[in-house]
């Protein structure tokens, strides 16, 4: 078996694990549409994870995906962290802040 997950890990697992999935399921990647008997294809030595579905599905499922947050705007640093933080594999840095701190990582767009 194989776990796969888009959130953070501490300590020892035991088993094949995947941390890190980004884009995040809350930021509706596509972990967040993921329905029982769905298969994924994972390929280590090319780097990739696939959801098997069609486009045509993959799109349907997106577009009836509501996340966590919406319709509820939040304030202060919450809504800043849902707004600018980047996701697992640009760094999980503010967007604002890449680039700033004489880093060699450039500033990705949206």
């Amino acid at each position: 078996m194989v776990r796969i997950s888009d959130a953070r890990m501490s300590g020892a697992a035991s088993g094949t694990l995947l941390l890190h999935v980004a884009p995040e399921a809350a930021a509706g990647g596509p972990l967040a549409i993921v329905r029982d008997g769905d298969w994924i294809v994972l390929d280590c030595k090319a780097g990739k994870l696939d959801l098997e579905i069609s486009d045509d599905e993959m799109a349907r499922r997106l577009a009836e995906w509501e996340g966590p947050t919406a319709g509820k705007l939040k304030s202060g640093y919450e809504q800043l962290y849902i707004d600018r933080l980047l996701q697992a594999d640009e760094g999980c840095d503010f967007d604002f802040l890449v680039g700033c701190r004489g880093s060699e990582v450039p500033k990705h767009s949206h």
